[in-house]
């Protein structure tokens, strides 16, 4: 019987604790990379620290523990290893000389993630736009290395095996055909939302994986892609909603990730937008992750550098049901009720904030009752700005 299923790749994973950057900062970076890795549908058989003061300009890591990592990848015959920042031309070449298999460092497979989930023309488009732009500079050990590939992470849905002989001067020109393909299709977004001028916008913003597909389709009943994997949302999606009178447009977005590459952000330009234009954001929160502070400002800042950090925001602490708290609370069954939990975590620091702040479980429906009031108190703020003769006024809850 002839097996035609596909074998799924296998990679290991490649970090430094440097000097500004701790081993347990590390540690919880190469989880992420091991959940990026899942993501793009390879196995992680083993991941590699190493503590140096700076990444090693000719191979990142020292020759010791390259020299490890090369007889972990020979022994097991491993595909492919991934480093968890982004490496130099010189450095992927000098590492697939030593290695001797695939290398992908971490904008590269985020690349690859993006191409798998893009969906839409624009997506598509604008992925592969990124693809193109990352690897203008490193064509010449970019092609000699796809060569000896057949397809898989870092190089599907992207320039492949066919398009090897491309020289720098085909692919400028493929990316200025991409980049017109995009300026007319940003132009018919562009119009779509000058249309919705008028209508109060409310744009889902937030860290990769923290619910925010769930919540869009809580909200507004759309049958909107949701799964536990990093960057299950590429294409934003937009629907109009009516709660109490008020009629608002609801848009989910990408989300945003420690490191996004600068040419993803450069690309997805016309999604950003979404969330420029919105009238309020809910930036929703993966409460019950261990650094969902650091997410919170990585999420805060990316929202600085486009331009949207002014807005009004609810920030909506969502996964109460997969919360614990630190200190436990002895109840008569020697467990801790939901709603004990949660009045312990409204009395954390996380309600002390500058905007709103609510708790809720988006996949259990727990409290939405607190987002919708909380919502729809600065929606019709924006909303009775628009029509101040509206007639009759919703009944809001304080």
């Amino acid at each position: 019987m002839n097996n035609t299923d596909k074998k799924q790749e296998t990679a290991v994973l490649v970090a430094l604790a440097t000097a500004s950057q701790s081993a347990e900062k590390t540690q919880e970076y190469l989880q992420e990379l091991a959940f990026l890795t899942d993501t793009a549908g390879v196995q992680t058989l083993k991941t590699f620290i190493q503590k140096l003061e700076r990444p090693d300009t000719r191979t990142y890591v020292g020759k010791g523990k390259l020299e490890e990592i090369a007889a972990y990848v020979k022994e097991k015959e491993v595909d492919m290893v991934i480093f968890d920042d982004d490496l130099s031309p010189s450095q992927v070449r000098n590492l697939e000389q030593e290695l001797q298999c695939k290398i992908l460092d971490r904008s590269l497979l985020i690349l690859s993630i993006f191409s798998i989930r893009a969906q839409t023309s624009q997506a598509r488009t604008q992925v592969q736009l990124a693809q193109y732009q990352y690897m203008l500079p490193r064509l010449t050990r970019m092609w000699s290395h796809l060569s000896k590939q057949k397809g898989g992470v870092g190089t599907r849905g992207g320039p492949g095996e066919k398009e090897l002989e491309t020289d720098r001067r085909i692919v400028r020109d493929r990316i200025t055909l991409l980049r017109d393909k995009l300026n007319k299709i940003e132009k018919q977004s562009n119009t779509q939302r000058k249309s919705r001028e008028g209508t109060v916008r409310v744009a889902l913003v937030g860290y990769t994986n923290v619910g925010k597909s769930t919540l869009m389709h809580r909200m507004a009943k759309a049958e909107v892609f949701a799964e536990n994997k990093l960057f299950a949302t590429v294409d934003s999606t937009v629907r109009k909603v009516v709660y109490d009178n008020i009629p608002f447009l609801l848009t989910d977005t990408v989300g945003f990730i420690r490191k996004l590459p600068t040419t993803l952000i450069e690309c997805f330009k016309s999604t950003l937008d979404e969330i420029r234009e919105a009238d309020i954001l809910l930036h929703v929160v993966d409460v019950s992750h261990p650094v969902c502070e650091e997410q919170i400002e990585i999420v805060n800042r990316t929202l600085a550098e486009i331009g949207a950090a002014d807005k009004p925001t609810i920030l909506v602490f969502n996964k109460i049901d997969l919360y614990q708290n630190e200190e436990s609370v002895e109840t008569s069954d020697g467990k801790e009720t939901l709603q004990t939990s949660l009045e312990r975590l409204k009395n954390t620091y996380w309600n002390q904030q500058n905007v709103p702040a609510v708790f809720i479980s988006a996949e259990q429906r727990e409290h939405l009752d607190d987002l919708w009031r909380a919502l729809m108190h600065e929606v019709a703020k924006v909303y009775y700005t628009i029509f101040p003769n509206y007639l009759p006024q919703p009944t809001l809850a304080s």
